[in-house]
């Protein structure tokens, strides 16, 4: 297993190097120069110069991108155009919105999911087990911003019980205020990622329940709940936990709509902010952060499937 992971945190650090070269060269194809950032319109050639220098993009393109990827290597994440601040610090302030936003959506969905998409299968031929699987066919097809607007009206609006956006000043010193702010998004978000998980959890349920080995469990005595607690969880989990990991790092993705719909100062609204004031540092910033994240989702699902199969534990040694 030990040179498995060697071999797979290796690709995982090739695919960080690609993808920030891919970011780098995207956002240089961009029309104007960043410095751009820090001029006004009438701005004579030797302002124009100056700032170039200070942004660095009088440099030739390979120059740059080694200059950036050596402050990588340090965790710099450099400073902005703009405001002139350390980029990194501000990205672990946002992300203190952006990961309680992205993991609490994501355990919520899980536990709707896991509900909904074992009860459509296990009653697929009652009326509700029908019901549960147009509800979650029809919940893909949803617009996640339409649904916000939508708790927003009946919740905030309507019922007045919950803020319909922004975040406490104090950020995290009052936990109730916080976990108040983050309801709406975080209840957007699961209802829209729960309706995609829980086709997975419904298709991977019925290939349980069509196995061998569950039938087996039931002839021994065991009933339906406990057959499947026993037998068929570990089986069943081993598709849906990769699909899992795409799920959330589509989730993090997803929160720049989110963040923008409910007004949170996270990730999301310091992108936007970032491309439009053409602050190349932010983006950069953001975009190599989020990737990462991704990766490390990956890399974590990917081990999780082969602690819990044996079988691909078994094609890992084999391979060696």
């Amino acid at each position: 297993m030990l040179p498995y992971l060697l071999r797979r945190f290796a690709f995982l650090v090739v695919s960080l190097v690609v993808a920030m070269i891919v970011i780098f060269v995207l956002l240089r194809l961009l029309p104007g120069d960043p410095a751009n950032a820090l001029l006004s319109v009438d701005a004579t050639p030797e302002q124009i110069a100056a700032a170039r220098a200070q942004v660095g993009s009088d440099q030739p393109l390979a120059q740059q991108f080694f200059t950036w990827a050596g402050q990588m290597l340090r965790f710099d994440l450099g400073d902005s155009y703009i405001s002139t601040l350390p980029v990194a610090p501000e990205i672990a302030s946002r992300l203190l919105i952006t990961l309680p936003l992205t993991l609490l959506a994501f355990a919520l969905a899980l536990v709707i999911s896991v509900v909904v998409g074992i009860t459509a299968a296990v009653k697929s031929d009652r009326w509700y087990g029908s019901v549960l699987s147009g509800f979650s066919q029809l919940g893909i097809a949803v617009p996640v911003f339409w649904v916000g607007i939508i708790l927003v009206w009946i919740f905030a609006l309507g019922l007045g019980i919950l803020p319909s956006g922004g975040f406490p000043r104090e950020d995290w010193e009052d936990p109730g205020a916080a976990l108040r702010a983050l309801a709406l998004p975080v209840i957007t978000i699961a209802l829209v990622m729960s309706a995609s998980l829980a086709r997975y959890v419904r298709a991977a349920t019925l290939d349980v329940l069509g196995s061998d080995y569950l039938r087996t469990a039931r002839a021994g005595g065991s009933g339906l709940g406990e057959a499947l607690l026993r037998h068929g969880l570990r089986n069943g989990a081993v598709p849906v936990v990769a699909i899992l990991g795409i799920e959330l790092s589509t989730t993090l993705l997803g929160a720049v709509v989110v963040e923008s719909v409910f007004s949170l100062p996270g990730l999301g609204s310091m992108l936007l902010t970032g491309i439009a004031q053409h602050d190349f540092a932010n983006i950069q910033g953001v975009l190599v952060v989020s990737t990462l994240f991704v990766l490390l989702v990956g890399f974590v699902a990917d081990i999780g499937q082969r602690l819990i199969d044996p079988r691909l534990r078994g094609s890992v040694a084999g391979n060696r």
